[in-house]
Formats: C-alpha cells, sequence, structure tokens
C-alpha cells in the first residue's frame, strides 16, 4: 500500500514540473480549445511567451527554473515523508536518495519534453496554431 502512495506522490511531482515547464506553450492551446481566444491571438501568446517580443523571453527560463525548484522541493518532501530527515539518515540511505532523485529529473526531463514537444505541437497544429516547423525538429523518420 505504501508502494502505491509513493509512487502516487512521484507520479504528480513529475507529471506537475513537466507542467510548469510547458507553460510557455499549453496556455495557447488551452486558451483555443475552449474557445477563449482566436488562433493568431494564442499564437502570439505563445511567441511571446516562447521567444519574447525581442528574440529572447524571460518567461520560458523562469519557468524552467520553476519546474526544477518543484521537482528538488517534491524530492525534499517526498524523503522527509519517508523518515529521512538529518544528513546522518541521508548518508545512510544515499544510494537510495541518488537514484531516486536521478530516476525523477531523467523522467520528469522526458515527460516535458513529449509533452511540450509532442503531445502540444500536435495539439496546437490540429487547433491550426502555426507550429509546423517545430515538428520537423522531432519527426525524424521524414
Amino acid at each position: 500500500m505504501e508502494d502505491d502512495k509513493e509512487k502516487k506522490s512521484l507520479i504528480k511531482l513529475i507529471s506537475g514540473s513537466a507542467i510548469i515547464a510547458s507553460m510557455c506553450c499549453l496556455p495557447s492551446v488551452v486558451l483555443v480549445l475552449f474557445g477563449l481566444a482566436s488562433v493568431s491571438s494564442a499564437a502570439a501568446l505563445s511567441d511571446t511567451l516562447y521567444w519574447g517580443g525581442n528574440g529572447y523571453s524571460w518567461f520560458r527560463p523562469l519557468m524552467l527554473l520553476l519546474a526544477l525548484c518543484f521537482v528538488v522541493i517534491g524530492l525534499i518532501i517526498h524523503f522527509r515523508g519517508k523518515g529521512i530527515c538529518t544528513l546522518d539518515q541521508a548518508k545512510r540511505e544515499r544510494r537510495k536518495i541518488v537514484n531516486t532523485s536521478l530516476l525523477v529529473l531523467i523522467v520528469s526531463y522526458v515527460t516535458y519534453l513529449l509533452f511540450n514537444y509532442v503531445i502540444l505541437t500536435e495539439i496546437g497544429i490540429l487547433l491550426d496554431l502555426p507550429w509546423e516547423e517545430s515538428r520537423e525538429s522531432y519527426m525524424f523518420w521524414k
């Protein structure tokens, strides 16, 4: 039973970080999907959040940093919930901490890549957002 709870908390941590990191593109898709914005205004919003008006945006790096902080704080809470609260306990459980942290970081990153660059891109293209050129970056079988 405790393993299921642990898996669920780690899945929430991974999916939450992927959603936070994808906040440059997710609002555009949601706005068009629910009819709250036109395709052109949603495309302009995603361009502004992703690239910024001058070719560089502060928003995207901030969201990536917040996603990393979310994962780190979530891992701290996770390990404290498992009774690893002091440095001595952390030293004894070092292998478990390192393995779990690496697994969560890698899976979070891969989830972000799939969610942002594949799923959201494909949904955006279906909604007529001008994201065709970003599809070419992951369609290596063309």
